[in-house]
């Protein structure tokens, strides 16, 4: 066999090989998507002023006024600006374990300066995991800021329902800030 036709033969199949080899690795992963850098700072709402005694009271007082509408027993606590517990009430009949829960929905809402409902959308729905592995997260909605004047005087917690409930009641107490 001419040496021409053995260089031409092996050329080919280098040429096909280094296609082949080609063809066989993966396509470029996918871009992570916690590696997006926002322009902006989420959730940047400063910190106020602790919210007062008697705020606290109405904003309770709404967030009962609309569980007992449709006689759903909740607990509901609300945390000033720092975290610190300021008033709270126990509705009767409602679960004994709820009463940490709404203490903890109001500070995860003011530590955080967002709805505890972002951590269970982030968790149930996105799949981000890792935030379970955050100190005083809980992944359950029913703890909302309170924002007066632009700025996080507290927050306010439920728990003893759904998440749905819990959410709904809060919303009463939010109400109340102006």
């Amino acid at each position: 066999m001419p040496v021409r036709l053995v260089l031409t033969i092996l050329l080919a199949v280098v040429a096909t090989a280094m296609t082949a080899s080609r063809a066989q690795q993966p396509a470029a992963p996918a871009p992570y998507p916690l590696d997006d850098v926002p322009e902006k700072m989420p959730f940047d709402v400063p910190y106020g002023a602790p919210i007062t005694l008697e705020h606290a009271a109405a904003a309770i007082a709404a967030t009962v006024a609309e569980a007992r509408r449709h006689d759903w027993k909740l607990n509901v606590a609300v945390v000033d600006s720092g975290g610190n517990l300021v008033a709270f009430e126990r509705m009767d009949g409602a679960q004994l374990a709820s009463i940490q829960i709404a203490e903890h929905k109001a500070r995860t809402a003011v530590m955080f300066r967002r709805e505890t409902k972002v951590f269970e959308k982030g968790i149930q729905q996105s799949a981000n995991y890792y935030v379970m592995t955050l100190d005083g997260i809980i992944g359950s909605r029913g703890g909302i800021p309170l924002v007066e004047a632009g700025k996080i005087i507290g927050a306010i917690g439920c728990s003893g329902g759904t998440g749905s409930q819990d959410e709904v009641a809060c919303k009463a107490g939010v109400a109340t800030i102006k």
